[in-house]
């Protein structure tokens, strides 16, 4: 039996609003996501990311930086929230509470 082991494909992912990058990167087994996105070198057009603490995915489910991949699996990158998602509903909800607009289904005044 060989100890050899073969690399694999997996693809590190990156997308700002207006711009996106997707590097193919070959690993080894027992790679982890941290490595791939290490190895992929995206902070070279993105450096605003920060590997320490930087949120990492496998098809929109969230992994921790030591989950290890498997073939054909792509790690994405996630930006930092921008304002908090509970802050925008409830400033939404009072605006439609001025506005008469007080049904939460359908918008509609009373």
């Amino acid at each position: 039996m060989s100890t050899e082991q073969t690399p694999f494909l997996v693809e590190v992912i990156y997308a700002l609003p207006n711009q996106q990058k997707l590097i193919k990167v070959n690993v080894t087994p027992g790679t982890t996501c941290i490595e791939a996105v290490k190895l992929s070198d995206m902070q070279l057009y993105f450096p605003e990311i920060d590997l320490e603490t930087v949120k990492l995915g496998i098809f929109s489910r969230l992994v921790k930086h030591d989950e290890v991949l498997l073939p054909g699996q792509r790690v994405e990158i996630y930006r930092p929230l921008i304002a908090d998602p509970k802050d925008v509903r409830r400033k939404r909800a009072e605006k439609a509470k001025e506005d008469g607009r007080i049904n939460k289904i359908t918008g509609g005044k009373l």
